[in-house]
């Protein structure tokens, strides 16, 4: 279980965020977690071996190809942020450690135990069963953005309505 202070620090230093199933749908929750990221001052970098691009930026088969095509930049990723099935997490935890990644994040749903304490093991942070974008908006003060602050939510008695 991951302290606020430890989800704090962990989003406060990871600023480029390689996100490994990120759909190109609008609709899907790995588009909104990415958009939301990008908006506030998170790189994206998409890991989908059947896009070319996703909001804007250049997508990538692999982990690993994401960071060597960012290291000829000099630049490196931070976060490994999981929207993929449990059973998938092994490969992609061994390509974060390979690359350097300081976080393995597994979304919402998913918990691989064997990834993260392999990632753990060699220094990595892990998270599971998290949303970057909930932690983010929690801890950061982005909840009016994601839409909570609608005013839908009240102590005072409903309105009739007009329909």
């Amino acid at each position: 279980m991951n302290s606020i202070s430890e989800l704090r620090r962990i989003l406060g230093t990871c600023k480029t965020i390689a996100i490994v199933g990120l759909s190109p749908q609008w609709h899907r929750p790995s588009f909104f977690v990415a958009k939301y990221a990008q908006a506030h001052g998170y790189r994206v970098v998409p890991v989908n071996p059947s896009a070319t691009q996703i909001l804007g930026e250049p997508c990538y088969p692999s982990v690993t190809a994401a960071a060597q095509a960012l290291a000829a930049q000099g630049q490196k990723i931070d976060m490994v942020d999981c929207f993929r099935r449990t059973e998938d997490i092994g490969p992609i935890a061994d390509e974060a450690i390979a690359i350097g990644a300081k976080c393995l994040w597994q979304q919402i749903g998913v918990v691989n135990e064997e990834a993260a304490a392999k990632a753990r093991a060699a220094g990595l942070d892990t998270v599971m069963d998290r949303c970057v974008k909930i932690e983010h908006a929690r801890l950061f003060g982005g909840l009016n953005w994601a839409g909570v602050n609608t005013k839908v939510i009240s102590s005072r008695r409903p309105q009739q309505l007009p329909y």
